[in-house]
């Protein structure tokens, strides 16, 4: 790995009560942890849970918000980016990160999981879509069963 910071990009749901919080704060403090900077949607449910696991263990946190303002940022977010292009945001944060894990989620996960993997991003998920569709010529979507296991498969492939 070069000396650049490497970007780790965590989607998932973005229910404010999402069952998920506990994977999301642990995968946070995991990539903070390996001194990594977590890049998220900035906004609420995994995100924000994964955000305030960064922050606890004194990681960078960015957002890259779907709106127009910074003041949509969740509170644990200490670089909000406004993009102004609502799901169009999930293109960025794919392209941006060297790797992504995926929590959850709805269409949006599934969108910025689909533009990781035909990006060649390394991507795992944890309790995530899965792909089955027969004859399927594109890359797999890895599932963890933890945070940490999680975290080890794609820090073992970010270049």
């Amino acid at each position: 790995m070069s000396a650049r910071r490497r970007l780790v990009a965590v989607c998932g749901e973005s229910d404010p009560q999402t069952s998920l919080a506990d994977v999301a704060f642990d995968v946070g403090r995991g990539v903070a942890e390996r001194g990594a900077v977590l890049l998220c949607g900035g906004m609420t449910g995994v995100m924000e849970h994964a955000a305030r696991g960064a922050r606890s263990a004194g990681g960078i946190t960015v957002g890259l918000l779907p709106t127009e303002s910074v003041a949509d940022a969740n509170e644990h977010i200490e670089i909000a980016i406004a993009t102004g292009l609502g799901h169009a945001r999930n293109a960025v944060l794919a392209l941006t990160a060297d790797g992504v894990i995926a929590i959850g989620g709805g269409l949006g996960t599934l969108s910025e999981i689909a533009l990781a993997l035909r990006n060649r991003r390394p991507a795992v998920g944890i309790k995530t879509w899965r792909f089955d569709r027969q004859q399927r010529t594109e890359p797999d979507l890895v599932q963890a069963a933890s945070a940490a296991e999680g975290l080890d498969w794609l820090f073992a492939r970010m270049t």
